[in-house]
């Protein structure tokens, strides 16, 4: 009877148990942060395979154009592009996309 005391006593007074309980808690709660950010931002396209074009802040000077082509994802800000060849755009137009997909553009 004293042997099932005795092990079942040092089962309980076990200071390192908890910590394999407090990784697994904690690999559980950055993975459901991962995907309620995921799912905010409506960034689910970037888990996707298709290609896609997506446009930050559009028409105003921090505008960032993102896309994604097969593996490859690439950022294009237009301040670090005027910056390295030192020239400056302006808009020259608006482009329309009717429901059926085609694309209008009208010059300004």
């Amino acid at each position: 009877m004293s042997r099932r005391k005795l092990r079942k006593d040092n089962e309980d007074h076990d200071p390192m148990s908890m910590v394999s309980n407090l990784f697994d808690v904690a690999m559980v709660f950055a993975v459901a942060l991962m995907v309620a950010l995921v799912s905010r931002f409506n960034m689910t396209e970037i888990f996707s395979k298709e290609n896609y074009t997506i446009v930050k802040n559009p028409g105003k000077e921090n505008m960032e154009i993102i896309t994604k082509e097969g593996e490859k994802i690439t950022k294009y800000t237009t301040s670090s592009e005027e910056q390295a060849t030192g020239s400056k755009g302006k808009r020259v137009g608006i482009a329309y996309e009717l429901e059926n997909g085609e694309i209008i553009y009208v010059p300004e």
